[in-house]
């Protein structure tokens, strides 16, 4: 249980006092209520006494009394009724709440810190209330009047006589059978006389003389003169007189009079006649009967209305009800109480009860106990058996019925009056009453055992109680508290008394005391047993002490506690005390929450939600759902719609409030604002039949760094040939798309009119649609002037202009049930300057279902659209990003720091020119090698001029634009009419036998030395696009050497002809897919010729073998290949004739097929070779068909030279100083140097396809580089083998470095030989045994320095032996 104010030691004295009533006149009463108070009231504040109190017990032994307290309370003729018992209790409770700013406690148990209010002052005011409340019944003597005051004034006409009238009237309610209620300890009842004299008013002789007089009558310990109002009540407002009674009056007591001031006054004339129900309106309206003044009234707790339909008077004096009542003790609130009082008349009223307690009313107890004593003593000298006669005698009056209110025991017994069982219960209620707790424990065991063996339950249960109480407050405790009898008490009261009354009182006393001794396990059982359906109100509180009980144990039962506190507040809120079911709700919460119990975490907000509407407490209820709804419900879908309606209708009645107040941020959908992705620009068009626009960069695309690595590096390299090779410091990569995974870092830019997309990703938790209406981003923005300075306005989407920034507005947005969903928000940037975009904004409901909010249905604020929308609230949602984490110096590693994050941030530069690149004819399927013509528009969509186009790719290799001179890029009438992609000329056919022979420089082609082959200028007219104009060029492609799919970046590269500070050049991306197919592979060797001489006369002939195979497998429909000519291109060597030219001169080549040729290749002139610059190629033509494809022209030239260019990109090696080992190498150098040949060869041929029923031809070339005589060469680079794994094998390095040495091939590869003889040769043998056959050896040097070459001709396996010079040098 929690802390009380009051242990136990002083909370049951106090519960259980001396009761007196009062029967004033009206006199009296009207000087009373001068001070807006009863007469019963007036004492109230006084009634303990300050010094202890001394009597003589039975035994004469002296008995003190500590703190005694004595009840005075005007006598009531009615008992309470059950029901208004109950709404006092109800009101006592909700008037009762926690302090504002109290400071809870805070409790660890475990993982949990708890903050737990330490104190329960709504149930400490409860159990005051209650057992003040309860009403005094015939087996058990605790509240029933001991004393009676008679209470007249001074200034009646005949006091003595009006005494005398209210001792009669006294008299009459006690003894008269037609008063059943209020009960009386015993007949002879103490009546103490008291005169009161108004000091500011009445004659003080007079009042001395009547006091005298009252004492020769009643006698001194019997009457008292108490003088108050001392001053009158206007002087009220000059003096500052303390209020001891105003802490009474506002529990709403038993005795409270403010609360039936003007409430019903009830007459009874006969007990079977109907009552007659009066109403007193102030004190003029006063009734008497018999000449008394009608000081006895009904009971504050009675109801307007009775069960008997006579009780009740129609009319404008009906009795007013106990809320009606409540309402007026409200409004009276402000009264001063005890205006007329002054300090000393306070002491007189101290002064008064101390004289009335020692004199009159400790005097009549110790009377009354000795005579009960007595009693007692005579009956335990009786026999058993005389005993049982007499207590047969004297019971001879009891009747064999079952009360209905009270007296529920088995046998049906009632005691009368004067039983001697009762006599012994009412000596122990004495005791009790006067703290004499040994001499009660004795009676009330004594008690016990009487009612026990006549199964008088009900008294039996009563006798328990009080000695199990009195036993526990025994001094020294002699004997353990015996809570057994308390159990059986509690059992008996509620199972076969079926009176919850008495066992609630059983349970809250048995509670205290367990509590006391940290007996908390058994108190909250005690305390969970008495919770039962009755009483909504009862088990709440029950509850709630009975989870105190749980955290307040040596090891706290956490969990407990939480449970029983959700009982508890369930409880209160079925008994109508939100607040309190509120707090319990809220105190629980912090057990469960974040404890993965996510059901119960639900519920729990759930009703705090409910409980916070109810109570008007919108912010806490918003609060409350909006928890529900971003946690991973495990909810069902109805009750997660639910949840989410009850949410929109609480935060509609929470933005009413302040419509024009900031928009507050809404829980749902997610947003996960790392994914957020923006986009600057337009989007990509969609592709209009054969014409493709580039591919560029868009939100559809996915993230891929390497991708992304790619297109750094391509921009970087077209960034340094503009910039002359080197790449500016302040370069940026441009990024027209951002994401978690770019740099963020800096500021993005963006340009004017042209679109800012925001990619939020939405995820719904739910599974219930969420509807999203009216969705729109919200920023801020700050715009410059054209001069640059700031303008300080600051404008935001509510005020904003659509002058400034143009926003997108989605109409709907539905997310189905836990999907994740994008949503493209765009603005349009209308002015330069900074933009910041702050969040979303929209309007959040669900889909109109067949479910409907509890007691609510279909709510206003529906929306028309696609979906029927149930209701919708406005609201916000915030997008903030974290940065990447900072981890670059010590300071940041070993903190935790993170970068920022600015996509949201971009500012608004000037307008840029905007580039589009269309693509026409653009094949996606190519045979390898083969080359097609395309066209490439592009078009200026903005108002500025754009230059400097250029495009970059790491495999320019694949298409070309044509040469720089105009001589060579125009394309010939013939191969118009042949819609050939190559320059052809009509040959004569006797002259296909030889090579056609003419030149072209690398550099026309935009290859050479130290150049950049990735880098292609645009050839543009004038170099200019204007301002929606448009070209078109052509291009020329060629499949890659290699089957499969291909993916080919091209990136293109723009300037405007006015130079912006802050945005450079712009660039343009596209991605082509190309897939290649099989068509033919070349392998190409090239060796010596042994010839002496050629047709010129010198030496350093060749000849080229080339094998053609058809590796088509015929499934792209080619049916067949065409070789049409083989063309040489080198520096220094050329095809002279073909020598193997067979009959079929097409060369066709069908699938799988393999063709041979051989060809003669001759050295270039040497004043050719002289007088050409290195980058100058000698191309020859071999023809096999009737038209000569001019090889050094485009499209051939440009791919071939594009294969080359890989070669051409390395730099030549400089001279170096001559060492000895630097000879050596260039010695070995100069020998590798003489088996290496420079001759490429161009295959170009023709593929027939059938398509459709129709026939194309396609054209393609293929290219083989010979490097290395003797080592054969491939078109296509060929796939090599993995090696076999092989054991790992570990050697020690050597330290010493062997020398370069040429290897045998390569030395042999520095001489040409050449033999000649005679084919036959006649020698007589008969006549010469030796024959000489002449043999010419002729050795040529192939290299440019000395040679020493040695002849070894010695044969052992034949009979010849060589003659002659054997080592000679060659020079």
């Amino acid at each position: 249980m929690a802390q009380c104010v009051q242990s136990v030691q002083e909370l049951i004295p106090d519960s259980f006092v001396p009761c007196v009533a009062a029967l004033c006149s009206d006199e009296a009463e009207r000087l009373t209520r001068l001070n807006h108070l009863s007469f019963a009231e007036l004492l109230k504040p006084f009634s303990r006494l300050t010094s202890e109190v001394h009597m003589r017990d039975p035994n004469n032994q002296l008995h003190i009394i500590k703190n005694l307290k004595i009840a005075v309370s005007n006598i009531i003729t009615q008992p309470p009724q059950p029901g208004a018992i109950r709404k006092l209790l109800n009101d006592v409770v909700s008037g009762s709440q926690p302090a504002e700013g109290l400071v809870a406690n805070v409790i660890t148990a475990g993982d949990y810190d708890l903050n737990i209010s330490a104190t329960t002052p709504w149930f400490e005011s409860y159990r005051e209330t209650f057992l003040q409340s309860m009403p005094a019944s015939d087996h058990e003597f605790l509240n029933h009047y001991l004393a009676c005051m008679l209470v007249a004034s001074s200034s009646e006409a005949e006091p003595v006589e009006q005494f005398s009238k209210l001792s009669q009237e006294q008299h009459r309610i006690q003894h008269n059978s037609d008063y059943s209620y209020p009960k009386w300890f015993i007949p002879n009842t103490l009546k103490y006389y008291v005169l009161l004299h108004d000091v500011s008013a009445g004659d003080e002789q007079r009042a001395e003389s009547i006091y005298e007089e009252m004492k020769q009558k009643y006698g001194t310990q019997g009457c008292y003169l108490l003088k108050i109002n001392s001053r009158t009540s206007n002087r009220a407002s000059d003096e500052q007189i303390p209020d001891p009674w105003s802490q009474y009056l506002q529990k709403n007591s038993i005795q409270n009079q403010e609360s039936y001031e003007d409430g019903p006054c009830t007459i009874t004339s006969n007990k079977n006649s109907d009552s007659n129900l009066l109403s007193l309106d102030g004190l003029d309206n006063e009734v008497k009967v018999d000449g008394l003044p009608n000081n006895f009234r009904a009971h504050p707790l009675q109801l307007d209305s009775s069960s008997d339909a006579s009780n009740s008077i129609d009319g404008p004096d009906h009795v007013k009800s106990a809320s009606s009542l409540h309402e007026t003790k409200k409004a009276n609130t402000g009264i001063i109480h005890g205006a007329c009082l002054t300090l000393t008349d306070h002491d007189r009223i101290r002064q008064f009860i101390q004289e009335f307690t020692f004199r009159g009313l400790l005097p009549h107890i110790e009377k009354t106990i000795r005579q009960l004593n007595d009693q007692l003593i005579s009956r335990k000298g009786l026999s058993r058996s005389l005993f049982s006669a007499t207590k047969k005698w004297f019971s001879g009056s009891k009747v064999p019925e079952k009360s209905i209110n009270e007296l529920k025991n088995t046998s049906g017994l009632l005691y009368p009056p004067e039983a001697p069982e009762l006599q012994i219960r009412k000596m122990a209620d004495l005791c009790f009453l006067v703290q004499h707790y040994d001499l009660a424990y004795s009676c009330y065991h004594t008690a016990k055992k009487d009612f026990l063996n006549d199964q008088a339950m009900l008294y039996a249960a009563g006798a328990l109680e009080m000695a199990a109480v009195s036993a526990f407050l025994q001094p020294g405790a002699p004997r353990p508290y015996p809570a057994h009898y308390m159990d059986t008490a509690i059992q008996t009261y509620r199972d076969i008394c079926k009176n919850m009354v008495l066992a609630e009182r059983c349970v809250l006393l048995s509670a205290e005391i367990l509590k006391s001794q940290s007996k908390y396990s058994e108190a909250a059982a005690l305390l969970i047993r008495l919770t039962s359906e009755d009483s909504d109100l009862r088990s709440a509180l029950l509850l709630e002490q009975a989870a105190h009980c749980f955290i307040n144990m040596k090891s706290p039962m956490v969990r407990k506690y939480a449970f029983h506190m959700i009982l508890a507040g369930h409880r209160f809120s079925k008994a109508g005390q939100k607040k309190h079911a509120l707090r319990c709700y809220c105190q629980a919460m912090q057990v469960y929450k974040g404890k993965g119990w996510s059901l119960a975490e639900d519920h729990i907000n759930f009703t705090i939600g409910r409980q916070s509407y109810t109570l008007r407490q919108l912010e806490n209820a918003v609060s409350a759902f909006r928890h529900i709804l971003i946690n991973e419900s495990k909810q069902s879908a109805a009750q997660q719609g639910a949840f989410l309606r009850e949410y929109l209708y609480v935060y509609k009645n929470v933005s009413q409030l302040s419509p024009d107040g900031p928009l507050p941020q809404l829980p749902l959908p997610y947003i996960n604002s790392s994914a957020t992705r923006v986009f600057f620009g337009h989007d990509r068009r969609p592709a209009d039949g054969e014409k493709q626009a580039a591919t560029h960069v868009s939100l559809d695309q996915e993230y891929d760094s390497e991708s992304s690595q790619q297109w750094r590096e391509l921009e970087e390299q077209v960034v340094a040939v503009v910039n002359r090779g080197v790449v500016p410091s302040n370069f940026y990569p441009t990024q027209y798309c951002l994401n978690s995974y770019s740099d963020n870092s800096r500021f993005p830019l963006a340009v004017v009119e042209e679109p800012i997309t925001v990619e939020v990703a939405f995820r719904n938790p739910l599974k219930v649609p969420l509807l999203l209406t009216d969705l729109s981003l919200l920023w801020k923005f700050q715009p410059k002037d054209t001069s640059g300075k700031d303008n300080e306005e600051v404008k935001e989407l509510v005020t904003g202009e659509p002058k400034m920034i143009g926003t997108e507005v989605i109409s709907e947005f539905l997310i189905n049930s836990e999907e994740s969903k994008v949503a493209r928000l765009k603005l349009f940037p209308h002015h330069i300057g900074e933009l910041h975009i702050l969040g979303v904004v929209y309007n959040l409901g669900t889909i109109q279902g067949c479910m409907t909010v509890d007691g609510i249905g279909s709510l206003p604020g529906c929306h028309t659209g696609k979906h029927s929308l149930s209701m919708s609230v406005r609201g916000r949602q915030d997008l903030e990003i974290q940065g990447p984490r900072l981890n670059n110096t010590k300071e940041e590693k070993t903190s935790i720091k993170y970068g920022p994050d600015r996509r949201l941030d971009p500012i608004i530069t000037e307008e840029m020119p905007l580039l589009e690149v269309f693509f026409i004819h653009f094949p996606t399927g190519l045979l390898c090698g083969e080359i097609r013509k395309a066209y490439v528009e592009f078009v200026n969509v903005s108002k500025s001029p754009l230059t400097g186009l250029k495009v970059v790719s790491k495999r320019p290799e694949f298409f070309t634009f044509g040469g720089n001179t105009a001589v060579l890029t125009p394309l010939s009438p013939s191969a118009s009419e042949n819609c050939s992609a190559y320059k052809t000329v009509a040959t004569d056919s006797t002259a296909v036998c030889t090579a056609l022979i003419s030149s072209a420089s690398s550099v026309d082609f935009g290859i050479g030395i130290g150049s950049q082959p990735e880098v292609i200028p645009v050839p543009l007219p004038d170099t200019v696009l204007l301002p929606g104009a448009s070209v078109q060029l052509p291009m020329w492609l060629r499949g890659p050497d290699e089957e499969g799919v291909h993916e080919i970046n091209f990136l293109f590269y723009y300037e405007s002809v006015k130079k912006q500070p802050k945005i450079r050049h712009r660039i343009l991306r596209h991605t082509a897919v190309i897939c290649t197919s099989r068509s033919l592979n070349v392998r190409a060797t090239v060796c010596r010729s042994n010839s002496l001489e050629d047709e010129e006369g010198r030496g350093g002939n060749m000849l080229v073998f080339v094998d053609v195979e058809n590796t088509n497998t015929s499934e792209a429909g080619v049916k067949e290949f065409h070789i049409v000519q083989v063309s040489s291109s080198s520096k220094h060597w050329k095809f002279q004739k073909s020598v193997n030219l067979s009959e079929n001169k097409d060369a066709k080549l069908a699938s799988r097929e393999k063709g041979k040729f051989c060809f003669k290749a001759i050295r270039c002139k040497e004043k050719e070779v002289a007088t050409q610059s290195s980058e100058k190629y000698t191309f020859a033509d071999i023809i096999f068909g009737n038209e000569q494809i001019i090889s050094s022209a485009s499209p051939c030239a440009d791919f071939f030279y594009r294969s080359l260019s890989s070669e051409l990109k390395k730099p030549q090696a400089q001279p170096s100083v001559h060492t000895e080992k630097q000879s050596l190498e260039d010695a070995v150098r100069l020998i590798q140097k003489c088996s290496e040949v420079d001759l490429n060869i161009v295959v170009l041929w023709k593929a027939y396809v059938v398509e459709d029923s129709k026939q194309l031809i396609l054209e393609g070339q293929h290219h083989v580089i010979l490097r290395t005589i003797g080592k054969e060469a491939f078109s296509c680079p060929q796939k090599q083998e993995p090696p076999e794994m092989e054991l790992l094998k570990f050697f020690r390095p050597e330290n010493t470095t062997v020398p370069l040495r040429p290897s045998v091939e390569q030395l042999s590869n520095l001489i040409k030989t050449s033999l000649h003889y005679p084919e036959s040769f006649n020698h007589p043998f008969h006549q010469k045994s030796l024959c000489l056959v002449p043999v010419t050896l002729l050795l040529s040097n192939c290299s440019k320095a000395d040679v020493d070459v040695i002849v070894d001709l010695r044969h052992k396996t034949t009979s010849f032996t060589p003659l002659g010079l054997i080592s000679r040098r060659l020079h």
